[in-house]
């Protein structure tokens, strides 16, 4: 049995003329998943659409992908942070 996410890449990479080879499905949903809990929910699909977009203009390879959500990851795990208030 096919797994309905996988099919679903597929279905839709093909639809949109885009090697489905190149979405790394995982790094997507973790990407999402941290965004809407670094931020608000809505920043999920916000996040993943400009790191697609980020990826598209850079060449849109795997490798493309993978360095527009570094970038991301890069911001989101920044804003866990805490900021320093200046005292030691």
């Amino acid at each position: 049995m096919t797994n309905p996410l996988d099919a679903w890449v597929d279905e839709l990479s093909t639809a949109l003329d885009v090697d489905p080879a190149a979405t790394d499905v995982q790094l997507v949903l973790d990407l999402a998943r941290d965004a809407a809990h670094a931020v608000t929910r809505p920043a999920a699909p916000l996040t993943t659409f400009l790191v697609g977009l980020a990826a598209g203009l850079r060449g849109a390879d795997r490798a493309d992908v993978t360095a527009a959500a570094t970038t991301a990851q890069r911001l989101l795990a920044a804003r866990d942070q805490p900021t320093s208030s200046g005292s030691e």
